[in-house]
């Protein structure tokens, strides 16, 4: 098992990955991405997305099914934060956000988020009703 930024031919993968995985398909660049390999065939993907008010996501964590818990999308958060400068953020899944404390990341409050993440967190959990959906959270290093 390799970790290894990603490489065009890639992309196919990187999609196929992430919508299995259920999670936004979008902004899927490959130039952003590091991938985990095995055997030449990808199974675990990750990237650090810009957005144009200039915040950055950690994204598109996601690793096949078979693959799981084997602490590949630990080690690629690990690897994507050590090249990073803070703060940078993430959303997820209400759910899921007990995965991310162990890098760093803490939910935030609305007044704390970036234009982007403040609109993204105010229509996922509008359209869900009274159960949040989404959490926005952020590292700072």
């Amino acid at each position: 098992m390799i970790l290894r930024p990603a490489r065009a031919e890639d992309q196919a993968a990187i999609r196929q990955i992430v919508r299995e995985a259920r999670i936004n398909p979008t902004g899927l660049d490959w130039r952003r991405f590091v991938v985990a390999e095995d055997d030449g065939q990808i199974v675990a993907t990750g990237q650090i997305k810009p957005h144009r008010d200039g915040s950055r996501e950690l994204a598109s964590i996601a690793t096949r099914p078979a693959y799981q818990r084997r602490g590949l999308a630990s080690a690629l958060i690990r690897g994507l934060l050590a090249d990073c400068a803070p703060p940078l953020y993430l959303v997820c899944a209400a759910h899921n956000a007990g995965f991310y404390p162990r890098f760093g990341f803490r939910p935030i409050p609305p007044g704390e988020m970036p234009p982007y993440f403040r609109r993204m967190h105010r229509l996922i959990n509008l359209l869900a009703g009274a159960r949040p959906r989404l959490v926005v959270m952020r590292w700072d290093g």
